[in-house]
């Protein structure tokens, strides 16, 4: 366990280092955010869409609209659109803080996990793949490897 005067001095250590790594966690969060909000209203929509289409094995509507697309009555990509949104408050509003490299690691990684669980179900389940998906599980794979740097260049 560190000391606020040591976690201090580990935050000022890397300052530009540290300043990149959560500017780049909060542009993932946002892009993140953009990807779930389109497969929310994908989720939501009565017509289908072409631009997820792109052959038997890939389609977006499917995945938006199968059984596991929702949760106790909630969107799965409700939960990203939030998920991300609490990555994006870590990683700006919060950043100073001295939990918030543990706090980030942690919701990274369960972000990751659920998005591994969502990826199961797509090739394994539903054998569909949904390219809205994929790109959100590249994003949280990248924030989560970041976080893991964030969290532990804090030990200098």
């Amino acid at each position: 366990m560190t000391t606020p005067d040591a976690e201090s001095a580990s935050n000022t250590a890397f300052p530009g280092r540290r300043r990149i790594l959560f500017g780049t966690i909060a542009v993932l969060a946002v892009m993140g955010m953009g990807v779930s909000a389109v497969s929310l209203q994908r989720h939501y929509a009565t017509s289908e869409s072409k631009f997820c289409d792109v052959g038997e094995k890939f389609n977006c509507d499917i995945v938006n609209r199968s059984e596991y697309s929702s949760i106790v009555g909630i969107p799965v990509a409700g939960i990203g659109v939030a998920g991300y949104g609490v990555l994006l408050a870590l990683a700006t509003r919060y950043r100073r803080q001295a939990d918030t490299p543990l706090r980030l690691l942690l919701a990274a990684l369960a972000g990751l996990a659920f998005a591994l669980y969502l990826t199961y179900v797509e090739g394994f389940i539903l054998d569909t793949w949904c390219i809205l998906c994929l790109t959100s599980l590249g994003l949280i794979t990248a924030i989560a490897m970041l976080a893991v740097v964030v969290k532990f260049s804090d030990r200098a």
